[in-house]
């Protein structure tokens, strides 16, 4: 059992998809409403400089992965290169971030759940929640990332029939009227105090790349961690940025909604009607429990590594499954 290691099952494309499920594509539209009014309506202008941000610490950590090939993300570069005391610090703050997430998930799926069947009691869902993703990630790596692929997927069909029903808008006057504007981009009134204060918030979008990481040592070829932790942040780069500007033209102002702390369902409600609103919920469900795969996913490797080390108790944290070969808590 000591000698059991994690399966190298993951090709570019699943590391890239678990990446992605982590960033949850969708949440661009659930913080709209926020940051254009904080932007004064430049929200893509938002995700262009954090994208830049993000690039920089992408290629560090791209740097890291391919001299330290190993599960662990930042617990490990700095236990490696600095001191084992300090990577300890690192490692526990970065638990809290990667603790955080999954229980947030959770918290997120019981509302939606208590919202559709009010008499069940909500601690079942959570329970229900906590035990499918578990289970999964135990089962295998190969079955999470699947299962997160086809969530993904579905996400970005909806975010794409988005598009579609703006171009429409369009044509009928709605918004900018135009596909084509620089508005979303720059108009007067535009601070660049304000678009700095909007992409710490967009940040949060991006959190997930370098969860990607924690999946060097289930990579079919390590030589692709680069590459996949690159891909990841440009593309989720790209969907942040085109949706948020088709949405901004399409609401050049917060004016519209009633609730500008959450403005997916109102746009899904204006954009395509009644079904589409629910066909955009549903979506930002599975972008939730993608996330959760995800970071399920991550948070147990960092735990299995700091036991592997001893940071943790190994005999609790730094067991891997003889069979299914996932960490597996003893």
């Amino acid at each position: 059992m000591e000698n059991a290691t994690l399966k190298r099952s993951l090709g570019l494309w699943a590391i890239v998809g678990l990446g992605l499920g982590y960033m949850t594509p969708t949440i661009v539209f659930d913080t709209f409403g926020i940051v254009s009014k904080e932007t004064n309506g430049v929200v893509p202008l938002a995700y262009i400089t954090a994208l830049i941000v993000m690039l920089f610490t992408a290629i560090s950590y791209g740097k890291m992965v391919k001299v330290f090939p190993n599960a662990g993300s930042a617990y490990t570069y700095t236990r490696e290169t600095t001191n084992p005391h300090l990577g300890f610090l690192v490692g526990w703050a970065a638990l809290l971030d990667y603790l955080l997430l999954p229980m947030v998930n959770a918290l997120i799926i019981r509302i939606y759940m208590v919202s559709v069947f009010p008499n069940v009691p909500a601690w079942i869902w959570v329970v229900a929640y906590v035990a499918g993703v578990t289970g999964i990630n135990v089962w295998s790596m190969g079955k999470t990332s699947n299962m997160n692929t086809i969530l993904v997927a579905f996400e970005l069909v909806l975010i794409a029939a988005f598009l579609v029903l703006a171009i429409v808008q369009f044509s009928h006057g709605m918004g900018k009227g135009t596909v084509i504007t620089f508005d979303p981009l720059y108009h007067s009134g535009v601070r660049l105090s304000a678009v700095l204060t909007g992409a710490t918030v967009v940040c949060f979008s991006f959190i997930g790349f370098d969860a990607v990481t924690m999946y060097a040592e289930e990579a079919k070829d390590p030589k692709i961690m680069p590459k996949a932790i690159m891909l990841t942040v440009f593309i989720g780069g790209a969907v942040f940025f085109i949706a948020s500007y088709f949405a901004q033209a399409l609401f050049p102002d917060v004016s519209h909604f009633k609730n500008t702390d959450d403005t997916l369902p109102q746009i899904g409600l204006y954009v395509g009607g009644t079904l589409f609103k629910l066909l955009f919920i549903s979506g930002a469900f599975a972008a939730t429990v993608a996330s959760g795969l995800a970071s399920h996913a991550s948070v147990s490797r960092l735990l299995y590594v700091m036991g592997r080390n001893g940071v943790l108790p190994k005999r609790w944290f730094g067991y891997v499954h003889p069979k299914f070969r996932t960490p597996l808590g003893m």
